[in-house]
């Protein structure tokens, strides 16, 4: 057996809440193991975050260079290197993630191992090296960081047909002449309005009658039509039944509302959910306890049922958001570094979906507010009536937000609309700090901007 190394804390996985909490560990004296099995930085650095938008930003110049016309602008004919764009992706990612390796490395008390962890009795880690061997680790404190990964549907012949998930779909060399996407939540959209303007035909099968099952319906019929508008089918109500490979890509056999249709592609991205990577963690022997679907259980100080044991980030549940990853680490810096009491219960839960226009999302939801039998006031404004979309030729879409009718409080908001997660961003700001909606329709705002909007925005409560 090897020896074992004591350590005064371990952390499974460089994501962005492992990453400054060992970095902090260290600052405060306390030597560190970092356990990590691939890639420093975790999804949003490598697979997720990063890449993606720097991928959007590439589509996004496509299709303003197609629209050229539409601002009094002649170019030539406009075609996309996928190669190019891959390593322009490739050399953001490398930049961010190199980064974060030299943060690591220059913390004194960190010891950055590449290697596979898990638990061979409570408080005990057993490292497979990437390199050959293994050692053996031990730690009062021990923290979890190993987020998901992409996982498949059970679905007939699916194994046979060589599909994309979110990682491998960013690393392909040639352009999909048409791409089906398996999936309507975030991940599934992004990808679609991507390669839609890279120039691929492309089709949104989707199970729900509505996408991103989640939001309120007029946002995601708004989405709807704006995804349609560029060219892209959407396939709702559709449940896929088989797949099968053919001598150049795919065909699906899906019923769309209870109607047979075969669907052929040359390119199959797999968008349809996410999974725990705790299946290789023997959490067991560590007395730690996970979930139904895996994910280890943590309560609002982020203690897992052992002692001295945490979970952060994607790998607990809950909202899966680089944002909400960090403030994991800032609870527990507090905690554990601090002498806080730092709790998750109640945080703001801010989200963007990067699609064009983007959707910022903050606070309750109209549904929401209505299955808990809440009384709202709900305001609306169409991005037509924004005098810098106008001007920008960004108009699609609309704002919409919540009101408290007894203290005129912001409750939530959702901004589909040009930088919809920055003007998102300004009301979670007003809702966080509990001002009156009547404030920003009140405020001097800087014309034209985006920003100006809220002052019509709470000038427009529907049905009164």
């Amino acid at each position: 057996m090897a020896e074992i190394t004591h350590y005064d804390a371990i952390i499974l996985g460089s994501g962005q809440a492992g990453n400054p909490l060992a970095v902090a560990l260290s600052a405060k004296g306390k030597r560190t193991a970092m356990i990590e099995r691939a890639a420093v930085g975790g999804t949003c650095v490598n697979y997720g975050c990063t890449p993606t938008k720097t991928m959007v930003a590439s589509a996004e110049v496509a299709y303003l260079a197609r629209r050229a016309s539409d601002y009094g602008i002649t170019v030539g004919q406009v075609s996309v290197d996928i190669l190019a764009v891959r390593e322009r992706k490739r050399g953001m990612v490398k930049t961010w993630r190199d980064g974060s390796e030299k943060r690591l490395k220059q913390a004194k008390l960190v010891d950055l191992i590449y290697g596979e962890g898990s638990f061979v009795g409570p408080k005990q880690l057993r490292v497979r090296l990437n390199d050959g061997g293994e050692l053996m680790l031990t730690a009062p404190m021990i923290v979890i960081d190993t987020g998901l990964r992409a996982s498949a549907p059970p679905i007939e012949g699916l194994e046979s047909v060589s599909y994309l998930d979110n990682m491998t779909i960013m690393e392909i060399g040639e352009l999909p002449e048409h791409l089906l996407v398996l999936g309507g939540g975030y991940v599934g959209l992004e990808f679609a309005q991507m390669f839609r303007r890279f120039g691929s035909r492309v089709t949104v099968i989707h199970h729900g009658e509505q996408l991103l099952s989640m939001e309120d319906r007029d946002i995601a019929d708004e989405i709807t039509a704006i995804l349609k508008e560029d060219g892209i089918e959407i396939l709702l109500e559709a449940k896929t039944e088989s797949a099968a490979s053919l001598k150049q890509g795919l065909r699906l056999a899906v019923k769309v509302k209870g109607a047979s249709k075969n669907l052929e592609g040359t390119h199959l991205l797999v968008a349809t959910g996410r999974r725990p990577n705790t299946e290789k963690l023997n959490l067991e022997a560590g007395g730690i306890a996970i979930d139904d679907h895996g994910y280890i259980r943590a309560n609002e100080k982020l203690e897992t049922t052992t002692p001295g044991v945490y979970a952060v980030g994607d790998v607990k549940g809950g909202p899966a958001f680089t944002h909400i990853s960090y403030d994991d680490y800032r609870v527990l810096k507090t905690n554990l570094l601090e002498g806080g009491n730092r709790s998750i219960a109640g945080r703001p839960i801010p989200s963007c979906v990067f699609i064009d226009p983007q959707l910022g999302r903050i606070g309750l939801s109209e549904r929401e507010a209505r299955e808990q039998g809440r009384k709202v006031r709900v305001a609306k404004l169409p991005m037509t009536s924004v005098a810098r979309a106008m001007e920008t030729g960004r108009s699609r879409g609309f704002m919409k937000a919540l009101v408290d009718p007894q203290t005129d409080e912001i409750l939530g908001a959702a901004v589909l609309g040009e930088d919809g997660g920055e003007v998102m961003s300004m009301i979670q700001l007003a809702m966080m700090g509990k001002l009156k909606y009547t404030v920003l329709h009140d405020a001097i705002l800087a014309h034209p901007t985006l920003a100006e909007s809220l002052n019509n925005l709470f000038n427009n409560f529907q049905n009164e």
